[in-house]
């Protein structure tokens, strides 16, 4: 009887966040349905959306991390990062325009984005993940929610696929030889004027340990990073919030100041 409450629960959350997602209207938390901080009951709702995401035809490109800063895991009351999933359409190119219609409530974050040469599907130390990247570059995921006014918990935005939207990537391919994640700089502008600024040690001290927790997290549900795929590592500043019309560059550089690559979007009323 509990296990049936608890997927009808699971099914009845998964069912509200599509329907925001579908009509376009942010509902209300699921929390009433599968508690604040079931982390097992939100994996299920957000493996079930991911699910039925595949069988429409969504394909799977990667995963993003979330809640990699400690000043966010305490005001969530969490110990750990979450994850969510990537999919094809969620990618923007650079230079084409993010269209405020695919999206409810939308924020920034400047990240490193690690493209995966290889597989982790075995031991995930430090040296394998290292080994396993073929590339990074710098990267906006725009951040959104199902969830009406951004009222989450842990359990909230796990089940809303950690609150995923949309990415971009930049062009400057680098790769671990070239530069430090640990040591890298943000400055995120919006119309010219400096949003946010951040640095690599504020993504779990590291990047590369964010894409270390990942890599084994998924690996020990049976769902292993794979070669080609992209990893968001997670935010190295605070979230920007952005609205039609709103011009988003982030530039990385590394403790020198040396230049490691930019990223941009702009933001727009198009039709999806």
């Amino acid at each position: 009887m509990v296990t049936t409450a608890i997927g009808s629960n699971v099914d009845r959350a998964a069912e509200r966040l599509r329907s925001a997602a579908v009509t376009h209207t942010p509902c209300a938390p699921v929390r009433d349905l599968i508690g604040s901080t079931d982390l097992a009951a939100a994996y299920a709702v957000q493996q079930r959306l991911t699910r039925d995401r595949v069988e429409a035809g969504g394909v799977i490109v990667g995963r993003k991390i979330g809640l990699t800063s400690e000043a966010v895991q305490q005001q969530l009351g969490v110990d750990q990062p979450d994850f969510g999933v990537l999919f094809h359409d969620m990618r923007v190119p650079e230079g084409t325009p993010v269209s405020m219609a695919r999206l409810l409530q939308p924020k920034v974050e400047a990240e490193i984005a690690f493209v995966l040469g290889a597989d982790l599907d075995g031991e995930v130390s430090r040296s394998a993940v290292v080994a396993a990247v073929d590339h990074a570059v710098a990267a906006l995921e725009v951040v959104d929610s199902r969830v009406a006014g951004w009222d989450i918990s842990i359990a909230d935005t796990v089940a809303d696929n950690a609150s995923s939207g949309l990415f971009v990537l930049g062009a400057q391919r680098l790769t671990l030889a070239q530069f430090d994640p640990r040591q890298t700089r943000v400055t995120v502008r919006v119309g010219g004027g400096v949003a946010s600024t951040g640095a690599g040690v504020a993504c779990l001290g590291d990047p590369l340990l964010a894409l270390s927790w990942l890599a084994t997290t998924v690996r020990d549900l049976g769902e292993p990073l794979r070669a080609g795929e992209v990893v968001l590592a997670g935010a190295l500043g605070p979230m920007v919030v952005v609205e039609a019309g709103s011009e988003v560059r982030a530039e990385l550089t590394n403790g020198e100041g040396r230049p490691l690559g930019t990223v941009a979007a702009t933001f727009s009323e198009e039709s999806r």
